[in-house]
């Protein structure tokens, strides 16, 4: 089932042509991951689906963006309802300055929820789903900031989750994290794609042949290439994609 789709997305931040007529449909319940080089339109095209390139000025977006069929930018889409589906993990991870547990629970409490039993399930539920509840259930009122950098990553994805979207968009989430952290963000990916459809951006191509089912390969703001990873990764019908993959340049 499509769960995603762009038609003829076209993004201009003032005069620069940043992402040229993309169309693709990603799949529910599957991992894309989205690659190539630096400044190519990979973070930009991401960011279609949770509207956080409305933030940026002088920007200019055209085409047909879809969830579920429908397009969020039409007139009348309420942005934050379309948020609250879609969780964003970043780079660097970034807890606030809360509590264990209130980093959890903030998105709850921000969308009007009080329930304390309720809230308190959903912190446990979200924590466990990461993995992390045994590292952290002693300390659910420490700071955030005593975790290490992949436990405040994995916090940043619970927190993502208690508000139950059905899309997570994850742009290099691994790219500041040690090789044990990103693996365990990997395996979470892999078991999270039962539940939700999550669109990685990453530069590490090892990582995208490991975690993803289908990958798109971005270069100058084109969508040069789009298949099943197995596929991308060992026959591209691309010569620039051979070309990337192998490392002749990027």
């Amino acid at each position: 089932m499509i769960k995603l789709e762009t038609i003829n997305a076209n993004v201009y931040y003032g005069a620069s042509h940043a992402l040229k007529n993309i169309s693709m449909q990603l799949e529910s319940n599957t991992v894309t991951a989205l690659i190539g080089p630096s400044g190519c339109g990979k973070s930009t095209y991401l960011r279609l689906f949770n509207r956080m390139n409305d933030l940026i000025e002088n920007i200019r977006i055209e085409g047909e963006i879809l969830i579920d069929g429908k397009n969020i930018y039409q007139k009348g889409t309420n942005v934050d309802s379309l948020r609250k589906s879609t969780g964003m993990i970043f780079q660097k991870p970034n807890p606030f300055p809360k509590s264990i547990f209130e980093n959890v629970a903030y998105g709850l409490r921000v969308n009007g929820i009080n329930d304390a039993a309720f809230i308190q399930e959903r912190v446990e539920t979200s924590i466990q789903q990461v993995a992390l509840w045994d590292e952290v259930k002693d300390k659910l009122k420490k700071s955030a900031f005593e975790l290490s950098g992949g436990q405040q990553q994995r916090l940043c994805i619970a927190r993502a989750l208690a508000i139950q979207p059905s899309i997570i968009l994850m742009d290099e989430p691994t790219s500041a994290l040690d090789p044990i952290s990103t693996s365990k963000i990997e395996e979470l990916m892999y078991e999270l794609k039962a539940k939700y459809t999550i669109v990685i951006v990453t530069h590490n191509m090892q990582q995208a042949a490991r975690v993803s089912d289908k990958t798109a390969f971005f270069y100058l703001g084109e969508l040069i290439e789009y298949s099943q990873t197995k596929e991308l990764f060992t026959n591209p019908k691309i010569e620039k994609t051979q070309n990337y993959i192998t490392g002749r340049f990027g």
